[in-house]
């Protein structure tokens, strides 16, 4: 595989699933985290490394190291690999999606703004999504009338914390994510629902529905819901680990354990809440977001210019979602036709947001 973002919490448990299988590693793709890359190159021995600045590149233990966007793309298009992994945070990562769909390549997506952005764009023949979520949705599909999907969330750093201390919390306080162990954007977008936001987009383009939500599950063992038309619902139940639906997405199919199951006499209850505005103020614009996709290169946008600023102190907290959503209310009425166009959005977005 070619595996993108490999010093991430997706990328290291991508790599349990490639030693528990003994999958080759061809290309390595990380950012700045050199320590954890060059254990993995010990370990992987992978052809080509990619990193993010060039000067890291005398501190990469591996005789071929490139950097930058451009060294990713002639990586994914140069490898004789079939399969690649998009692990990459946030738009850096959606041209190398492009890019290795052009080659015929399939894309295990842990990657949400590809599809939040351009999912209208994006061939989904050879793609698998990485979330626990949409991974769900597909585990519990049948050959039934869909009424509905639901999808659950943990509710973040913030789930039980007081409305009106909101305003003046610290990034540490935003980092501490109660269930997951994930990287620092990905936790903050938890903690506004942004990331729910975003999964909602995603499984509207991945499985052509809009009738979509989200609950609270405090515990995170629930996944996902499908309600289906005869009023049965199923639910999607697994211990709170990404390796489930890695292994699914590289390899089609896994017989074997790798997970432990759930307990559920061990668990004894389940809680589950709303999403109330009044914690999560982007979830005023949920279904209007719905009910127009075009308009996710606008928020992702917006919320990683407001992401970026939160985490270097420039904004207090609350003041993500009140840039995200001034956001929408000004560009609502973008209707990309190409590619193109979805960059040239995304430019502009972000050149308004960051005056």
């Amino acid at each position: 595989m070619i595996l993108l973002g490999s010093t991430g919490s997706i990328g290291v448990n991508t790599l349990n699933i490639a030693r528990k299988f003994n999958l080759e590693v061809e290309v390595l793709v990380a950012g700045r985290n050199i320590q954890l890359l060059n254990q993995q190159i010990k370990e992987f021995k992978p052809k080509i490394v990619v990193i993010d600045r060039a000067e890291d590149i005398p501190l990469v233990n591996h005789n071929n190291v490139s950097f930058g966007e451009n060294a990713i793309l002639k990586a994914i298009e140069e490898s004789k690999t079939s399969t690649v992994v998009n692990a990459l945070v946030g738009f850096l990562g959606l041209r190398p999606t492009l890019k290795a769909i052009e080659c015929g390549k399939k894309v295990a997506l842990a990657n949400k703004e590809s599809l939040v952005v351009a999912g209208k764009f994006i061939d989904q023949t050879n793609l698998k999504p990485i979330d626990s979520e949409h991974f769900g949705l597909w585990y519990l599909l049948q050959n039934k009338k869909i009424d509905s999907m639901l999808i659950t969330a943990s509710g973040g750093s913030f789930r039980d914390y007081p409305l009106e201390k909101l305003q003046n919390v610290s990034i540490k306080e935003a980092l501490s994510h109660p269930n997951w162990s994930m990287g620092n954007k990905i936790t903050i977008d938890s903690a506004t629902m942004t990331n729910k936001m975003f999964e909602l987009m995603e499984a509207a383009w991945l499985f052509d529905i809009r009738k979509l939500d989200a609950i609270i599950e405090t515990k995170s063992l629930i996944h996902a819901f499908i309600n289906f038309s005869d009023g049965s619902t199923t639910a999607h139940i697994a211990n709170t680990s990404m390796q489930l639906p890695i292994a699914y997405a590289i390899l089609g199919s896994c017989d074997e354990q790798i997970l432990k199951p759930v307990d559920l006499v061990e668990v004894a209850n389940l809680e589950f809440k709303k999403i109330e505005t009044s914690r999560y103020p982007i979830w005023e614009i949920k279904d209007e977001i719905l009910n127009n996709l075009d308009l996710g290169v606008v928020l992702n946008a917006a919320n990683e210019v407001a992401v970026a600023k939160f985490l270097n102190s420039e904004i207090g907290f609350l003041d993500i979602p009140k840039i995200t959503l001034n956001a929408i209310n000004k560009f609502n009425n973008v209707k990309p036709t190409s590619i193109d166009e979805i960059f040239e959005i995304d430019k502009e977005v972000r050149n308004y947001c960051e005056s």
